[in-house]
């Protein structure tokens, strides 16, 4: 099967963000950004993506959308959120680690994560290093947030974590991120990097189809 088709499949079968996914319809924009921090907080922790985008929605739906929102909401009222979503065992501590890191975007960058990007200059290292000063969010989370945000941070692009990457190579698609770049536009790169992810966490319609060698 060529590659196009390939890439095409994979797009119509598991080509959707998971910031789309939350309900975070994604811009560069304090809010939206904001939202998908949240969200990358809530997949950080061992738990399945989608009781992760389920929390998210719940919490956006108690209108904490914003970090001055989280901030000043009852932490009982987050633990609860997370509770419908069935966000369990690591609800309470989740909790915790929204508010402060609401707090912290709040003091460190006036509620607006453009700040972040600004003082990382462009530089990737400095931006994940920046993002892993949020409570929860480590080396996965930051390529979480790297990778679903690169649809409207274009330095960024293109960003495929080792996921992504790993699941690539199952499908016989170019194993870097500059060979996965040339397969797609550059808008598409976030949904290709989440189709990846999701391809692979499918398990064996990861390996199906698959491009000729």
């Amino acid at each position: 099967m060529r590659t196009s088709e390939v890439i095409d499949r994979l797009l119509d079968a598991h080509g959707r963000t998971y910031a789309d996914e939350a309900g975070i319809t994604l811009r560069d924009k304090p809010a939206p950004l904001y939202q998908l921090l949240v969200l990358t907080v809530l997949c950080s922790a061992r738990i399945s993506a989608g009781t992760a985008t389920a929390a998210a929605r719940e919490l956006f739906a108690d209108g904490l959308r914003t970090p001055r929102a989280m901030a000043d909401s009852a932490r009982r009222k987050r633990v609860e959120a997370l509770g419908r979503a069935h966000y369990v065992r690591y609800d309470e501590s989740t909790a915790t680690a929204l508010g402060e890191g609401a707090e912290l975007v709040l003091d460190r960058f006036r509620g607006d994560l453009r700040g972040l990007r600004e003082e990382a200059g462009g530089d990737l290292d400095a931006l994940r290093s920046l993002l892993r000063e949020v409570p929860r969010i480590g080396p996965v989370g930051a390529d979480i947030f790297c990778r679903e945000a690169q649809a409207v941070w274009p330095e960024l692009r293109p960003f495929f974590d080792r996921r992504s990457l790993a699941a690539a190579e199952s499908l016989g698609l170019p194993r870097t991120p500059a060979g996965l770049a040339r397969l797609v536009p550059p808008e598409e790169l976030a949904r290709l990097a989440a189709a990846l992810v999701r391809a692979g966490l499918a398990g064996g319609s990861a390996r199906k189809p698959r491009a000729d060698a």
